[in-house]
């Protein structure tokens, strides 16, 4: 196993413990930012739910609270680790944050644009392509997402 893909299962199993720190009425994605130098800089839950707000995604929270910890917008060297592949929303936040790479856990089939319905992050028209690791740890990450829906039989 290659340093980088230990950091990336580390990185997906603190986003899936943050995953458990969600409010129980909201889906248990997690998602951390790390700087260039691996320290963890900010985090988030999905939020929709607990605030009403429909842009309350973890990655999007996460984005917002490395920004301000950061003092900008711009996330240059920063990674994105996530339990779950982003949405479009999430994919089109995280480029103009100039994210410079995205780990993900479970794959979306239903909603993702980081490869598997979209491929919003690898669209060349764009001015930033972050480099993408997906489905680390995905099992363990799939299997959260399954139990919370049975819990919740939604």
């Amino acid at each position: 196993m290659t340093s980088r893909s230990s950091a990336n299962e580390a990185w997906v199993r603190r986003a899936l413990a943050v995953a458990g720190t969600a409010d129980p009425r909201d889906v248990p994605v997690g998602a951390v930012v790390y700087d260039a130098a691996g320290r963890e800089i900010a985090s988030g839950t999905n939020t929709r739910e607990a605030t009403g707000d429909p842009t309350g995604h973890a990655e999007i929270v996460a984005l917002r609270a490395a920004a301000a910890a950061l003092g900008t917008w711009r996330l240059e060297g920063c990674t994105l680790v996530v339990t779950l592949e982003p949405c479009t929303m999430c994919a089109g936040a995280l480029v103009l944050a100039r994210i410079a790479t995205v780990v993900f856990g479970a794959w979306e089939p239903k909603t993702g644009a980081v490869g598997s319905l979209w491929d919003v992050v690898r669209d060349q028209r764009l001015n930033h392509r972050p480099e993408v690791y997906g489905g680390v740890c995905e099992e363990e990450c799939a299997a959260a997402l399954r139990d919370w829906f049975r819990m919740n039989h939604r």
